[in-house]
């Protein structure tokens, strides 16, 4: 008897580091990305403008005094990108401002991904945390990235 063995959803390429939740952690969040898509030959944008907002968003809202949260990305066999940010603070769940929103100085970076990502959201658990998550398909590259300067 021969069987098959479906595993659809394992990543081709994997990459997660725990970060301290500071604007230290944050920043080396972002060089990190870039370094591992840049290792990967993937374009670098919008993928570390995506980072930057949600380990900005681990860092300033996610924060537990004492604890890290984690950045992990991922390549899937299909080509998407997803980027993940788990953070100790399950309770703060990110609210997106939207068109209709009193402006103010800050608030719109999860606009900011949702114009950016295929399709971004947030996973619970486990407790006490949250992993807000963001997509990039391959198909839809072409039309996000941006080429890198000096290529051609």
């Amino acid at each position: 008897m021969n069987e098959q063995i479906s595993t659809p959803h394992i990543p081709a390429r994997q990459f997660f580091v725990p970060l301290s939740a500071t604007r230290r952690g944050a920043r080396l969040g972002r060089l990190l990305a870039t370094e591992q898509l840049r290792s990967w030959g993937l374009p670098l944008d919008p993928a570390r403008l995506i980072v930057a907002e949600l380990t900005a968003n681990a860092a300033l809202h996610g924060r537990v005094t004492g604890r890290s949260f984690r950045l992990a990305l991922a390549v899937t066999a299909e080509g998407v990108l997803r980027i993940e940010v788990t953070d100790t603070r399950g309770d703060a769940l990110p609210v997106p401002r939207t068109a209709a929103t009193v402006p103010a100085e800050c608030g719109y970076g999860l606009l900011l991904v949702e114009e950016l990502a295929d399709r971004w959201g947030v996973r619970h658990g486990p407790v006490p945390c949250k992993t807000v998550w963001a997509e990039l398909d391959s198909a839809g590259a072409s039309a996000h990235f941006a080429p890198e300067p000096g290529s051609a």
